[in-house]
């Protein structure tokens, strides 16, 4: 039996994202390099691209580089700019195949021209597939896309386009990451650490929150399963009572 046919689709998530944490503690326990990690850690981001689609799940959204992970000692740093450049190019092609769109995320001035090219010419060529959205959340920090989001508020505002009365949640989400696609429903983090660090503050408001002590590489369908199932068990009750929503949810069926 398919991962499909063992969970009802309409109570699936429709936007999960993942804190892939775990890479450099994978390799260490292999007596091998941190950066060996990160390359076997592609391996669990094919895996999860490929469960999503296998579900229906529109969006999934991976936190590939916050905008802390630049304190890293300087060769784990580059080697990570390198990997996520040779991914770009060895990927992309397989992504568009099955109709899956690619954004990043994040602030991109701080990447290297070269660097920001190839990620323009992958947001290109799938920008119109729609079989589901990969967000890599690329220098990214949920502060950061707060602030930003706040800052070109106030340029219009500014400029006279908008007046404070305007603004409301739903305007000032308007300008924040990934406003087009599904709200996120499903938060995870591999790798034994209980937080968010940073990420996706503001999307992940109403969202379920799911940790596993499995490190980034070992991450797979069993895993993935297991996080989806605890979701779609959840009550998710958005400030009502439990019997509010059993009555919303009765109403629906009829």
């Amino acid at each position: 039996m398919t991962a499909q046919e063992q969970l009802k689709p309409q109570n699936l998530p429709q936007h999960v994202a993942i804190i892939m944490d775990g890479n450099g503690r994978w390799a260490q326990r292999q007596g091998k390099p941190r950066v060996w990690g990160h390359k076997k850690g592609v391996e669990a981001v094919r895996r999860s691209v490929s469960f999503c689609r296998e579900l229906g799940i529109k969006s999934l959204t991976l936190f590939a580089f916050s905008s802390e992970n630049w304190r890293r000692p300087e060769d784990e740093v580059s080697t990570l700019m390198q990997l996520f450049l040779m991914v770009l190019q060895s990927e992309v092609k397989a992504l568009h195949k099955h109709n899956v769109r690619l954004k990043i995320v994040g602030d991109l001035t701080a990447f290297s021209d070269k660097l920001r090219l190839k990620i323009a010419e992958a947001e290109q060529l799938t920008a119109q597939n729609d079989a589901m959205t990969l967000n890599i959340a690329a220098n990214y920090g949920g502060r950061w896309d707060i602030v930003n989001a706040a800052k070109v508020i106030a340029q219009q505002v500014q400029q006279g386009v908008v007046v404070p009365d305007d603004i409301n949640e739903q305007f000032f989400a308007r300008f924040t990451q990934m406003y087009d696609q599904p709200e996120l429903d499903l938060l995870i983090r591999t790798g034994g650490d209980v937080r968010i660090s940073n990420f996706l503050l503001w999307q992940a408001a109403y969202a379920e929150l799911w940790f596993t002590d499995t490190l980034w590489p070992d991450f797979d369908q069993q895993v993935f399963s297991e996080a989806v199932a605890t979701f779609v068990n959840r009550e998710r009750r958005f400030g009502c009572t439990g019997e509010q929503i059993r009555q919303l949810a009765a109403l629906g069926k009829g």
